[in-house]
């Protein structure tokens, strides 16, 4: 009997030392040796949807390789864990330990988080990663996300978007008043600012939204992503360029005690894994985009348009009014609003003599 208490309470202590133990690890930051750890990474995505959820997965799966097998994560679909839009919430409480989406489904925590998704008429991927990792973006992107114990980083980027799904065609800027269209972010700001109203819709409800007349018009991403939603069977015009979303850069949060927790290496790991699968995200819509409007376009039937001059002109002054306001909110936006567009104005001046003029050399 006295050899049963003995190993009951044995087992008590050890449980009660595991217990503490896990409790300092968050503090002290260090984990057992060979001991494999688990995060989970809840997205803004259906689960594998092309492009953005299927690179959620490639995130993880780098994170697994290049770790050797030191961290496996679990990718979560929107809705299997968290919804959509409460992503940000749930790294930020722990839990989960990771999460995938765009910053400008958290504009409500704070607004300034739109400068590092997608700013209209603003920089295209290849210069926000510029800004971000070169241009001292980067360092002001975990400042702003720091309060909320979330570690940001870039993780994916679809290039320049379409202006979207329309089911009447806008050759005013009169056409955007009463237009119930989804579009989030910054972008939305404009739109309401033009007279019409924007609408935020995760992903999934976007079609159903679009056919059924509960909205007019929709941008989502590019032909890719577009088909693969069948939003086409929903509309009959197909708006570009994408003003609203040049680029949209998508980001993986990372909740800050789970990252403190890891050793040095495991951290940099995290980190290179999410600025790869920045760089093959492009990459990949790059390649997607161009199949996938050609069978919109000549199996399917969809009529393309581009936005009047007059309408982009117009948009373009509204979009200058909105990003000024925001950028004056707090201190912390002022420097992130100077900060993005000087790096802005620079680029493009170079952009002008570099890549603009070789697109029209190539063209003629």
């Amino acid at each position: 009997m006295k050899r049963r208490e003995f190993l009951s309470g044995a087992a008590v202590l050890g449980a009660s030392a595991l217990v503490g133990c896990q409790q300092d690890r968050s503090v002290v930051g260090t984990y057992a040796a060979g001991e494999t750890i688990n995060w989970r990474m809840v997205t803004t995505w259906p689960m594998n949807f092309p492009g953005l959820g299927t690179g959620a997965n490639t995130l993880a799966r780098l994170i697994g390789e290049m770790s050797g097998g030191r961290i496996r994560v679990q990718v979560y679909g929107a809705g299997e864990l968290v919804p959509a839009f409460e992503v940000f919430d749930a790294v930020s409480r722990g839990t989960a330990e990771m999460g995938h989406g765009a910053a400008y489904y958290w504009k409500g925590k704070s607004e300034s988080v739109q400068f590092f998704a997608a700013v209209p008429f603003g920089m295209n991927g290849q210069e926000l990663s510029g800004w971000l990792y070169h241009g001292g973006g980067l360092e002001l992107y975990r400042e702003l996300y720091a309060p909320f114990n979330l570690v940001p980083a870039p993780a994916g980027n679809t290039g320049v978007q379409m202006g979207g799904w329309f089911n009447k065609e806008i050759r005013s800027v009169a056409d955007l008043r009463g237009l119930r269209m989804r579009i989030p972010g910054l972008g939305g700001d404009v739109l309401r600012r033009a007279g019409g109203t924007p609408v935020n819709l995760p992903g999934s409800e976007i079609f159903t939204a679009l056919q059924s007349g509960a909205i007019d018009a929709t941008e989502w991403v590019g032909p890719y992503n577009d088909l693969a939603f069948g939003l086409h069977r929903a509309a009959r015009y197909y708006y570009y360029p994408g003003w609203q979303e040049p680029c949209a850069s998508l980001e993986a949060l990372v909740n800050k005690q789970a990252f403190d927790a890891l050793p040095e290496d495991l951290r940099s790991i995290v980190l290179n894994a999410c600025r790869v699968t920045d760089q093959d995200m492009l990459a990949e819509y790059t390649a997607r985009n161009n199949q996938a409007l050609d069978q919109l376009v000549n199996e399917h039937r969809v009529e393309l348009r581009q936005f009047p001059d007059d309408v982009l002109h117009r948009i373009r002054e509204l979009s200058q009014e909105v990003l000024a306001e925001v950028g004056s909110r707090d201190e912390l936006a002022q420097r992130i609003y100077r900060s993005y567009t000087r790096f802005h104005e620079q680029v493009r001046a170079y952009h002008r003599i570099s890549e603009k003029s070789y697109y029209l050399a190539r063209d003629l």
